[in-house]
């Protein structure tokens, strides 16, 4: 889990007083709506532009993430938000693991979570909300796919009982590079 700086608009909001969350700060999550999927995809467009953390390569405009979003509802999994101060400032959701019946009980996690707030708890709210919401589904197990190194997602789902499980050597390439996938796994 790493963070993004969003958008122009929503950088220039961050400089103009958005303070990275304290105590006294109110960080909300909720669920999603569509009128937060620009800033969500600004969001996720600096992972894919910057990062090793999606294995995405040109980041998806903001009618590819509604339709990812509707996709998670359609299947009644949740996708959620941080909002501090009135900014979207990361989301998270969850996502069948595989498509075979059988293993619609297990989920995969997805989290993304602006840069200027990285290290403040808005990651670990997310992914404590989705998994919650997820246990109140009658959900049994969350998976956690980490591309290449991403130390900060990997201390993030450990610190809330993710464990590993294993690595895929090589599994995607990214910026002239073979990434490894490792996967972690945490029991609802």
């Amino acid at each position: 889990m790493t963070a993004s700086p969003g958008d122009d608009s929503e950088r220039s909001r961050a400089g103009s007083g958005l303070a990275a969350p304290t105590e006294a700060s109110e960080v909300i999550i909720r669920p999603s709506t569509t009128a937060d999927m620009a800033a969500v995809t600004a969001i996720y467009a600096h992972f894919v532009e910057a990062t090793t953390a999606t294995f995405d390569l040109i980041p998806p405009g903001e009618s590819t993430m509604l339709r990812r979003r509707q996709t998670v509802l359609d299947q009644g999994l949740p996708y959620l938000v941080a909002e501090l101060e009135g900014f979207i400032v990361g989301y998270c959701y969850a996502a069948p693991f595989r498509p075979r019946e059988g293993y619609r009980f297990t989920v995969e996690d997805s989290i993304y979570v602006r840069t200027d707030v990285i290290g403040h708890g808005v990651g670990k709210r997310l992914l404590a909300g989705l998994i919650a919401a997820c246990k109140a589904k009658g959900l049994h197990s969350m998976v956690a796919c980490i591309c290449g190194v991403n130390v900060p997602s990997t201390a993030l789902h450990t610190s809330l009982g993710f464990v590993p499980i294993g690595t895929l050597p090589e599994a995607g390439r990214k910026f002239g590079e073979w990434l490894s996938l490792t996967i972690l796994q945490r029991l609802l």
